[in-house]
C-alpha cells in the first residue's frame, strides 16, 4: 500500500528533482510498525527571477504495512531548501513527528479499506 498525499499529486508532474535518504537501516519500530527508510523528496513547481525556486518538500516512510508520502514543506526556500529541511528535521526532534504522522495516515488508510 502507498499513501500519497493528494496536495502533491495535484501540484506536480514528474519525478522529485532531489531526494535525500534521512534514514535507511530498518530497524527503527514505533507502535509495532517498523520503519524501514525516511526520505525527504524536492519537487520544483516554479522558478522566479527574483525568488529563485518554489519548492514542494515532501516526506516519504516506507514501512513494513506501506509507504506514506507527505507533503512537509513549500515556499520559496533558496537553492538548499533539501539540505536545510534534513538539517532542521535531525537537529529539531522533527523525526519523531514525521513518522507519527506518518503511522497515523497508514492506520487511517487500513480502517478504511477494512471498512469498505
Amino acid at each position: 500500500m502507498k499513501i500519497v498525499d493528494s496536495t502533491i499529486t495535484n501540484r506536480v508532474s514528474g519525478g522529485p528533482k532531489n531526494s535525500t535518504i534521512i534514514f535507511s537501516n530498518g530497524t527503527l519500530v514505533q507502535d509495532e510498525i517498523t520503519i524501514k527508510s525516511i526520505s525527504l523528496l524536492q519537487y520544483i513547481e516554479k522558478n522566479d527571477e527574483k525568488l529563485g525556486p518554489y519548492s514542494l518538500l515532501t516526506s516519504l516512510v516506507e514501512t513494513d504495512i506501506g509507504s506514506v508520502e507527505l507533503l512537509y514543506d513549500e515556499g520559496y526556500r533558496g537553492d538548499t531548501a533539501l539540505t536545510d529541511a534534513e538539517n532542521f528535521l535531525k537537529q529539531n526532534l522533527g523525526l519523531s513527528g514525521l513518522i507519527l504522522r506518518s503511522i497515523i495516515a497508514l492506520r487511517d488508510e487500513t480502517k478504511t479499506d477494512i471498512e469498505s
